[in-house]
């Protein structure tokens, strides 16, 4: 079947290909979990892990049949993969979550339970212990039973206890998304989406049985899962595994773990680069080696070219390659991967007019520029790649005409193949709406709506935002993220990736609205109104733009997805309600204000009660 890897050629599931793992090199370390991001604590090999999924499937099939939908609540650890192929191994239908934090709100926990139809949800023992009276306390929660996969008896002849067949065309997975513009939905993910999305990945990735891979990234998140998870597994090759907050805390040691294990592929979304920027000294530096990096991927959010340079600079003296870099794009309805560069060279960058880009139009700066071409109005664009080279279809789509627009100039991004997944979960509507479009002038489909906008330049395709988040203001559309990044630059104290700018319609009219978190050490010496006015010059001058709302925020303020993207959607609908709890606020008219907003938003509220 795939005929880079022939050892997996008749592997049409992942239950498939763990068993021709354990029979090929059952000794071998698959999977090694890092405690607090540098300990080897956890260790499981092929034939490990085949014995405790198949150990889990025994005890799934007692009292859940084929197609039943089990919840995955795992803190960072190996239990959850083992959970994962005891469901696959079983027929059951995974839906990783992430476990619930104390204190913190299950309305989102409570509405994935309900939606999935979950029938069991599967934890550890000590997860159990913690999270049980608040199940119990709940109504709803309390239907759903509670099995701890590492308490479980072995078994004695694991060899009566055969492995479910299933097609390559049933479902596996829901992957519910991390819903940043809107409520999350399950993405229903087939087998035969993650085995040829993993081969993609591995041919792209120019992987063998020789890579190794170090992944921080949280394996309820579809990168996590099937990039940190799941390839290593396809590949035949380590990984070593460390929880996202040990990475966040200490960003250090996810490039000593690469330093330490020689790992050649590893990455995660722009902010980790960003966050390693900031927090590793130039001591620390001196003390890694990141020659063995191959593949550095870059992707689930906006791909800054600042980021790209500075890092390949300043890691440079450690053996880090700028040809590591790998930009990529893709999302949970197309399993994962859409598109990516060729391993072992540059990225490519294209400077784009800022002023033409609002115009929705593609306009190239010439490489020595020209005196009509102010460098303050030029957007360096990373390219995510090649899209010709994955067994999938990519076209750029006008969202309203629906006709295929020539090359560059900016639409929906489209996609067709063997990846993209079978639809949302219980949602036909939704499902026709986004993953049955055909083109208005050819008739061409069916394809994915991605609610991305991006356009094709010499075959790459560059991401330039999403439709929903795209603020027009007098006819001109503004890309958050330019904004974002414009306010960031203004002051040390603003934390990174943690600025959110949106549009917002006050009386008939598009305003700009600018949310910012003030890192905590900064609270007391900052000069709130010094600081908001540094804010609306620089967008005035870098964007010819004037602020309607200015808030300052603490951090963690901003809600964003667990693969850390703001979720502009929500604060947008945070900030007309009047629900945004700031240190300082700044509006240009009393219309803007919190408290007006809020006095709105309750008298509707009102009106709405009363006419029921």
């Amino acid at each position: 079947m795939f005929t880079s890897v022939p050892e997996l050629e008749n592997c049409k599931t992942f239950s498939d290909i763990l068993q021709a793992r354990a029979g090929q090199k059952g000794e071998q370390t698959a999977y090694t979990f890092l405690r607090r991001g540098e300990f080897e604590s956890e260790r499981l090999t092929y034939s490990e892990l085949d014995t405790r999924a198949r150990i889990i499937a025994t005890r799934l099939r007692e009292n859940l049949s084929v197609g039943d939908r089990a919840l995955l609540l795992f803190p960072p650890g190996l239990s959850f993969i083992s959970a994962f192929f005891g469901c696959l191994y079983a027929g059951i239908v995974t839906v990783p979550a992430y476990p619930p934090r104390r204190n913190q709100s299950m309305t989102r926990l409570r509405a994935i339970i309900a939606d999935a139809g979950a029938s069991v949800a599967l934890t550890t023992q000590s997860l159990m212990d913690g999270m049980g009276e608040r199940f119990h306390s709940d109504a709803n929660l309390a239907k759903l039973p509670l099995l701890a996969t590492d308490s479980l008896e072995p078994i004695a002849d694991l060899s009566m206890q055969p492995v479910q067949q299933v097609s390559e065309n049933s479902l596996a997975f829901l992957q519910y998304t991390s819903g940043s513009t809107g409520s999350p939905k399950g993405v229903m993910v087939s087998h035969a989406n993650l085995v040829k999305n993993s081969a993609t990945i591995y041919d792209c990735f120019n992987h063998s049985p020789n890579s190794c891979g170090v992944i921080w990234l949280p394996p309820y998140h579809d990168m996590g899962l099937i990039g940190g998870i799941l390839q290593p597994l396809f590949g035949g090759f380590p990984v070593y595994l460390m929880s996202p907050v040990d990475f966040l805390q200490k960003p250090l040691r996810w490039l000593q773990a690469i330093t330490r294990f020689g790992a050649t592929t590893s990455g995660g979304p722009n902010f980790g680069f960003d966050l390693c920027l900031r927090k590793i000294s130039p001591e620390q530096r001196s003390s890694l080696d990141l020659s063995s990096w191959q593949v550095a991927f870059n992707g689930a959010e906006p791909i800054r070219w600042e980021t790209l340079k500075l890092f390949a600079d300043t890691f440079q003296t450690c053996g880090f390659k700028k040809e590591a870099f790998y930009p990529c794009y893709g999302m949970a309805e197309t399993t994962l991967i859409v598109s990516g560069g060729l391993a072992n060279t540059s990225p490519t960058v294209l400077p784009l007019n800022r002023i033409e880009l609002e115009r929705n139009r593609v306009a190239v700066v010439p490489p020595k520029g020209n005196s009509s071409t102010d460098a303050k109005n030029v957007r360096h664009t990373v390219s995510s790649g090649i899209t010709n080279r994955f067994n999938q279809v990519v076209a750029i789509v006008n969202p309203e005409t629906l006709m295929k627009e020539p090359e560059g100039s900016i639409g929906e991004i489209w996609v067709k193949g063997d990846s993209v997944a079978l639809g949302y979960w219980k949602s036909p509507e939704k499902t026709l709406k986004s993953f049955q479009k055909y083109l208005a002038s050819t008739g061409d489909g069916p394809y994915l709506r991605t609610g991305d906008l991006g356009f094709l330049y010499e075959e790459e395709l560059y991401v330039t935002g999403r439709i929903k988040d795209v603020i027009i203001i007098r006819g001109r559309n503004y890309y958050p993220q330019d904004i974002e990044h414009t306010v960031e630059a203004c002051n040390s104290a603003f934390k990174s990736n943690g600025g959110a700018v949106f549009g917002a319609e006050i009386d008939g009219e598009e305003q700009l609205v600018v949310m910012q978190e003030i890192n905590r050490k900064y609270l007391k010496s900052l000069d709130f109104e010094e600081v908001t006015g540094n804010i609306l010059q620089a967008i005035k001058t870098e964007h010819a733009l004037s602020a309607y709302t200015i808030l300052l925020l603490k951090s963690g303020s901003l809600p964003k997805t667990s693969s850390g993207k703001v979720r502009r959607f929500a604060c947008q609908k945070s900030y007309l309600e009047g629900c945004i709890e700031s240190l300082h606020e700044w509006t240009s008219n009393t219309r803007g204000s919190s408290a007006y907003l809020k006095l709105q938003a309750d008298i509707k509220s009102l009106y709405q009660t009363l006419k029921t």
